[in-house]
């Protein structure tokens, strides 16, 4: 199911490799709703607070790596496009040997500082040791988190973004399942979603591989394809580390606006991180096509066709103001899956947020697409700093909202600190994606 995405209709390539991942996405949303839901009702009102209080650590790490595990692949897709098959071998073995190092580093580093990083996080006394628990299980299984990561994005840089969404759907509906046999059945608390969370993503990361091995003769890797090359190394450390680094920089941020809400109370987390699940359900639309423009724009990048990469970006702009339009109605759907969340009708304190997400998805969504959409194109091509330093502006936009949150203890200052963060992020990206292109004038000249 391997698919060449340097020939053929830009438009509908792009669109058919979208669409499966964002269904991926929204079903890996909504079983992430689901523990929340089930921690809420089953629960209670402090645990789903104590979930709630760990999701930007989790993205801090987990982000990480996503980020390096795609980064890593990118030089896969650019080698795809460029029909050099040994290569592609080359690089996916020196992935998988440089994931299986990082992932046992951050393993170590995640486990040993996570009590200190929750008290430096103001986590409040009631929900700390749900809270501890609940991580130190997220972070006992980052293999198994790696693995399905490394291996979806191995598919994906084939053009194969089908495959990974099967075996999502699988898992999110594993997980489900595993939620209630371990909260309600073994009464585990707040952990219990931990586990079924770490056990379904290594289910579908094993079923990844099978089918890699059964179905992808182009993956048959030999003993030479597992030697690290210096040259590949430096390569896929300049690509993935940066791309780590940028998703921990909006974590950082995340962080410092989850510590501005955290003072705030319990009641106040409960109903945010309700209100957060609908808003990263409704955006799970721009990632897929920022995953898509990454493979996109690697291929085409092997394949040395520049203009059709700028063919590309123009289309996904006028798709990203279409659905951001179709966004706001969406969110107010979603909202209502809010009220099968026990601790938020209890705290009203979704009110404020739920009605702003609707014309949020409006209006400041509209610079989230162009970060989606240009990071991860720019990345794709094979820039690592540069995308970085929209990171950096997204921490600067996020850090100093959240900072004037926490010192008025603003509930809906919190809620803005994420748009400030786009807005910036978007400016800067849309600079230096021009700022390239100028840069291939000629290439492009070559092509007309």
């Amino acid at each position: 199911m391997e698919k060449d995405m340097t020939v053929g209709n830009p438009t509908k390539m792009i669109l058919n490799f979208t669409i499966p991942l964002f269904i991926g996405n929204v079903f890996q949303q909504l079983y992430n709703m689901a523990d929340t839901i089930i921690v809420g009702k089953f629960v209670g009102a402090n645990a789903l607070a104590a979930v709630g209080s760990t999701g930007t650590i989790m993205f801090l790490i987990i982000g990480f790596l996503q980020g390096m595990t795609a980064g890593f692949t990118v030089p896969t897709a650019q080698k795809f496009g460029a029909g050099d098959m040994r290569s592609v071998r080359k690089t996916v073995g020196s992935a998988a040997i440089l994931s299986l190092i990082v992932s046992a580093i951050m393993t170590v580093i995640s486990m040993c500082g996570m009590k200190w990083l929750l008290h430096f996080m103001n986590t409040p006394d009631n929900i700390f040791d749900d809270a501890y628990r609940y991580i130190m299980v997220i972070c006992a299984g980052i293999f198994a988190q790696v693995l399905y990561n490394l291996l979806a994005s191995i598919l994906r840089a084939l053009g194969n973004s089908k495959t990974p969404l099967y075996f999502l759907i699988l898992a999110a509906v594993l997980n489900i399942v595993l939620d209630l046999v371990f909260i309600i059945v073994f009464h585990m608390g707040a952990a219990g979603a931990a586990y079924a969370t770490v056990i379904s993503q290594g289910i579908s990361g094993v079923l990844c591989l099978v089918y890699i091995i059964r179905r992808v003769p182009l993956l048959k890797l030999t003993k030479d394809d597992w030697k690290l090359d210096a040259t590949l190394v430096k390569i896929q450390f300049g690509i993935g580390f940066p791309m780590a680094f940028q998703y921990s920089i909006t974590a950082v941020g995340a962080m410092m606006m989850q510590s501005a809400l955290n003072i705030l109370g319990s009641v106040a987390i409960a109903g945010f991180t309700a209100a957060s699940k609908i808003e990263q359900l409704v955006t799970q639309v721009y990632v897929a096509l920022g995953t898509t423009m990454a493979t996109y724009c690697a291929q085409n990048m092997g394949a040395g066709k520049i203009l059709r990469i700028r063919q590309g970006f123009k289309k996904r702009d006028m798709d990203g103001l279409c659905i951001c339009r179709c966004d706001g109605d969406i969110c107010d759907v979603c909202r209502q899956i809010s009220d099968a969340i026990i601790s938020v009708r209890k705290s009203g304190a979704d009110h404020g947020i739920c009605g702003y997400l609707s014309e949020m998805c409006r209006t400041v969504f509209i610079p989230l697409t162009v970060v989606n959409v240009y990071r991860n194109g720019i990345q794709g091509m094979g820039f690592g700093i540069l995308p970085m330093m929209a990171g950096v502006a997204e921490l600067i936009g996020r850090g100093v909202v959240a900072i004037g949150a926490a010192h008025y203890k603003s509930y809906v200052g919190v809620c803005l600190a994420s748009p400030a963060a786009w807005v910036l992020a978007g400016g800067l990206l849309l600079v230096m994606y021009f700022h390239i292109m100028k840069r291939y004038t000629e290439d492009l000249s070559g092509q007309k």
